[in-house]
């Protein structure tokens, strides 16, 4: 049997090598995507790995579409004040969730704006990390077909929803009229607020 040039071995096997070690596919020429970040939030400080609960990172839901329903990550949110990204206490949604840094109470928001194909009654989640520094009343606003809604949740408190996601309510949502949803920290005082994604599930 005819062997291949020598030097078509050393290359397929420098391939091998950096396909091995990088954790790519051989010939895959698929760009790998970046995670999209809010152009407006303060970058995150962590390295890759560093979380103070590696038991959690399987929750992790890296790509938001993946989820059912019509979910918002923060990055098509509007932020009000300095929010900064961080990957710390997992899990989260997407690249990473923000907080308000703890600072600057009630002058900070982010804002979700949902767009709906048909209007209908929508079951609301909130995902949010959670541990004893975050926020036990966060304020929470819903712009609905019913008129202004809020309330405060407990963001120290284990989402019931696979660790990530809480459940806000059931509201009706009109197609081609203004809805938001409001994440605020006034009134959060020597507490951090999470502000990560928000999901839309359908109950009718």
């Amino acid at each position: 049997m005819n062997q291949p040039p020598i030097f078509l071995s050393i290359a397929i096997g420098t391939l091998i090598a950096v396909a091995s070690t990088t954790g790519c596919h051989l010939f895959n020429t698929r760009a790998q995507s970046t995670p999209r970040l809010h152009p407006a939030a303060i970058p995150n400080t962590h390295t890759p790995g560093d979380v103070d609960k590696p038991s959690l990172v399987p929750f992790i839901i890296a790509t938001p579409n993946s989820l059912p329903g019509l979910v918002i990550d923060e990055t098509e949110a509007v932020l009000e004040g300095d929010w900064q990204y961080s990957t710390h206490t997992p899990p989260y949604v997407g690249a990473g969730y923000l907080h308000d840094q703890k600072s600057g109470k009630g002058t900070k928001s982010v804002t979700y704006h949902p767009q709906f194909r048909q209007s209908g009654l929508f079951e609301l989640r909130l995902s949010h990390c959670y541990n004893v520094r975050r926020s036990t009343n966060t304020l929470i606003q819903i712009k609905s077909a019913n008129g202004i809604d809020e309330m405060r949740i407990n963001q120290q408190k284990v989402p019931e929803h696979h660790r990530l996601f809480r459940t806000i309510g059931t509201y009706k949502f009109n197609a081609n009229e203004e809805n938001w949803v409001r994440i605020s920290n006034g009134g959060t005082e020597g507490h951090y607020v999470i502000a990560d994604a928000i999901q839309f599930l359908r109950t009718e």
